[in-house]
């Protein structure tokens, strides 16, 4: 074909060239802001660029701000290299082609292997002699080289080098994002470690001395298990349901829930749903904008905003207006609350903690309190047993309660007389560890001597106690079998086996109810007065 000999046409040719050469930098630019990692890199230079520049190996270095050695990021040949040497950017490559503003030849057969980097040793194994070095644009103040060797030098021509000066900036920034993305992929991946770590950590601090767990007294079996299920919620971020009579303790459980939590460095936020009027309670759960209503004459930020990156508790769940429980429900489902008067919705990372001294599953049953919302906080549901079910704990803590009250008023008193402490371990206790400590209380402040020695028990019906266990909660088949064998044990003054022990009543043998008592923790200190 006959080359062009009209001026015009010559002319028209070139701009046609760099047309299509601006084409193709723009493609090429487009395929690389699309790479998010290291392997879409390779699929790209092994691919893209390597069908346009037709070179043996193809090599990205790059220097952070003021630092005096350098790095591969990336080479064809090796893309699986994982160890990140570094290299002085004076060993005659790298600042040889940053310092020039033009592409720099090398001819390796100049350079003895000593005096050769050892990523490049590989390439005089392959009579790959000469490399082209070509200097980036600095961004954000880090230097980058991109060395391309041939076996044929004369192959990287005029317009090689104009499509790689065109997409200098755009391949600086794409090797800039994939190794952001991939130290921040490791951060997240060490601070999970860190987390779990942490967590792990909070979980094996857990007192040896079993009597007191983070401001809980108690060391029967049933309370054993309650401090097991809060260490192994403590670390997440689920939702937890804490149900039991009144005065068990349940704020106590949620503090220590939260104490053991990841976010422990942060105050929980509390709410008794029950002390708030149900007019208020939806602004003092979400906050209201200015003049969302009579009397906002300021923006008020809500319990549930207070608790961002922490806890919220939720006392007394089961007193919450219906109404309102939806939009609960709302927060629970998709992390975010709108407040009053406002019309943006605001994302949360509040960690829920609900409790409640009614039977919810009764109240769902009674239209009262919504099956969705019950659903949606009973995650992790931790059932506090009343103070009769444990009564191996009564004279422990009120031994508590007397070293605390006596402290208190400045008053030195030793203990209790056997005689108290058999009425309280005969006592049923209705309002729990909160009405022990009440009377405990009020006995140091009436008591003359150094041990208390009289102590005034409310006259409650068993029956009544009963009623209200059982409007409470519906006994599980453990602890009816346990109820059995443990009345039949009385019955029998203690006796298991024998004629007139209690395996022969309950038609067992002898070892399979010994078996049965080990599994539902019955112990001889239960059954024999």
């Amino acid at each position: 074909m006959n080359k062009p000999t009209n001026q015009t046409e010559i002319m028209l040719n070139r701009l046609q060239e760099r047309e299509r050469e601006q084409l193709l930098v723009l493609s090429i630019c487009k395929s690389l802001s699309e790479v998010l990692n290291k392997e879409s890199f390779h699929q790209i230079v092994s691919s893209v660029l390597k069908e346009h520049f037709l070179f043996d190996d193809f090599i990205f270095a790059f220097a952070e701000e003021n630092q005096s050695t350098y790095t591969i990021f990336y080479q064809f040949s090796d893309q699986k290299r994982l160890v990140s040497k570094s290299y002085l950017t004076s060993d005659g490559f790298f600042e040889t082609a940053t310092d020039s503003a033009e592409a720099v030849i090398f001819d390796l057969k100049t350079f003895t292997e000593s005096k050769l980097p050892d990523y490049l040793h590989s390439l005089n194994n392959k009579n790959i002699k000469n490399g082209i070095g070509i200097g980036f644009p600095s961004l954000k103040g880090n230097r980058s080289v991109l060395f391309l060797f041939y076996k044929n030098p004369a192959v990287f021509d005029r317009e090689s080098n104009r499509i790689l000066r065109g997409i200098a900036t755009q391949l600086s920034i794409t090797v800039n994002n994939i190794r952001l993305a991939s130290e921040y992929e490791n951060n997240l991946a060490e601070l999970k470690l860190l987390k779990n770590n942490f967590g792990e950590r909070k979980a094996a601090a857990i007192h040896t001395e079993t009597d007191h767990f983070y401001g809980i007294v108690g060391r029967s079996d049933v309370m054993q298990n309650v401090y097991e299920l809060i260490s192994r919620v403590a670390g997440s971020d689920s939702t937890v349901l804490i149900s039991g009579e009144t005065g068990t303790g349940k704020e106590l459980i949620a503090c220590a829930i939260h104490q053991l939590s990841l976010v422990s460095n942060k105050n929980m936020v509390k709410v008794n749903c029950a002390s708030i009027p149900e007019n208020l309670i939806e602004s003092e759960l979400f906050g209201h904008e200015k003049g969302a209503f009579t009397g906002a004459t300021d923006l008020k930020i809500g319990k549930f905003e207070q608790a961002e990156n922490s806890t919220i508790f939720l006392d007394e769940i089961g007193e919450m207006p219906l109404e309102l429980q939806g939009k609960l429900l709302r927060v629970l489902q998709e992390k975010e609350i709108e407040r009053v008067g406002g019309n943006k919705n605001i994302k949360l990372n509040t960690r829920v903690i609900a409790a409640t001294n009614k039977s919810l599953e009764k109240e769902v049953a009674e239209g009262r309190f919504r099956n969705d919302l019950f659903y949606r906080l009973n995650v992790y549901p931790i059932q506090l047993p009343a103070l009769r079910e444990r009564k191996e704990d009564i004279e422990l803590l009120g031994n508590f309660f007397l070293e605390k009250h006596s402290q208190k008023i400045g008053k030195k008193i030793k203990g209790f007389s056997k005689k108290v402490v058999k009425g309280m371990m005969a006592n049923v206790w209705p309002g729990n560890v909160r009405e022990l400590e009440n009377i405990v209380e009020r006995s140091v402040l009436f008591a003359k001597d150094d041990s208390i020695k009289e102590m005034d028990f409310p006259k409650v019906f068993a029956a009544e106690t009963h009623a209200v266990e059982n409007d409470f909660y519906t006994k599980t088949l453990q602890e009816v079998e346990k109820e059995h064998i443990l009345k039949t044990l009385k019955k029998c003054d203690g006796r298991i086996s024998g004629p007139r022990g209690a395996a022969v009543l309950l038609n067992l043998p002898g070892t399979t109810l010994i078996s049965k008592m080990k599994k539902l923790g019955i112990k001889k200190e239960h059954f024999l007065s």
